[in-house]
């Protein structure tokens, strides 16, 4: 009940900014570090809570992204391509997990193949003419909520914000699930956890088909706002480095640590951009050290930092320091 009254908190807050000021510098960094913690909280189920490491989830964005985008070049309505969207991004992550997991991937390997998969799938959307190729598709601008398309930032501030709250509910519910104990078992120590009868193989696919569909829910949200997609945005590396640098920063395996980290990512960079906009390079040096001093003196990311031990240590699901 405590992590539901937070999440309801959460939401009624963020919400409430769109009310409370129409400066489009402030609703833009909501909307974009909303934005983040979708991406980090759909890594941290699979990462954080799975401890499968992945560096491909740009995989399940792009697939996510260029099936809302093609859907509705045929002429369907962005609100019923976003289940299609989130369902595809899921198909391929079973794929994935079922090609990986079978055959005992995990670790550094498992990493590897997720990265090689979004490699494969990027050249091949460079290939192949339904996804426009090396020019990109985009979404015809027809303003209105009913086309998912709005006329101000609060809009999509308020659609990735309910986008956000389905991630926390599903990462709550792993808290306190039994399902969410039998990934968490398999995390800690997987020989263990099948030698009480839990099957690795099937709650690793269930995680990364559901951090895949929300990974999905990321490229089509990002789609809707820009209303364009490449292969390099979809499938690119970039987007993988800012789910898992903004889940571990935040703290893995918790709820609010993707949150955190996400928030903090964003307000370094907005800040280091504006300070040393003029010295081209010097703001990501800074940025870059900053996240090393995270490392270093934070290893339980910034929600381990922050919330006191005796507090973590009332929570199940998170990690143990």
């Amino acid at each position: 009940m405590r992590d539901l009254a937070a999440i309801a908190v959460f939401a009624a807050l963020v919400a409430c900014v769109p009310l409370l000021t129409a400066s489009g510098v402030v609703l833009n960094f909501t909307m974009m570090a909303l934005y983040a913690c979708l991406l980090a909280q759909a890594w941290n189920i699979l990462g954080g809570f799975g401890g499968q490491f992945s560096f491909g989830h740009a995989l399940f964005f792009g697939t996510g992204a260029y099936v809302q985008a093609i859907a509705q070049l045929q002429g369907l309505n962005p609100w019923l391509a976003l289940p299609l969207a989130l369902a595809a991004s899921g198909a391929v992550g079973v794929l994935v997990g079922a090609l990986s997991f079978r055959y005992g991937l995990k670790g550094s390997y498992f990493a590897l193949v997720t990265l090689a998969f979004a490699e494969v799938f990027r050249i091949v959307a460079l290939s192949v003419p339904f996804t426009g190729a090396g020019v990109g598709l985009m979404v015809p601008l027809r303003a209105s909520a009913a086309n998912m398309q709005f006329a101000s930032r609060a809009g999509y501030l308020w659609l990735v914000l309910a986008m956000v709250v389905v991630a926390l509910l599903a990462t709550a519910w792993l808290r306190h699930s039994r399902f969410g104990a039998y990934l968490q078992a398999v995390r800690d120590n997987e020989d263990a956890a099948r030698a009480v009868g839990v099957d690795p193989f099937r709650v690793k696919l269930a995680a990364i088909a559901l951090s895949a569909a929300l990974m999905g829910a990321g490229g089509a949200f990002y789609v809707q706002v820009f209303q364009y997609i490449d292969p390099g945005i979809a499938y690119g590396p970039g987007t993988s480095v800012e789910a898992l640098v903004a889940a571990i920063v935040g703290g893995m395996g918790t709820l609010w640590g993707p949150v955190l980290g996400a928030l903090a990512l964003h307000l370094l960079g907005d800040f280091t951009r504006n300070l040393f906009g003029q010295l081209p390079g010097i703001n990501m040096v800074i940025y870059g050290a900053v996240l090393v001093l995270i490392m270093m003196f934070m290893p339980r990311g910034v929600a381990g930092f922050a919330i006191p031990a005796r507090w973590r240590r009332r929570w199940p699901g998170g990690r143990r320091g």
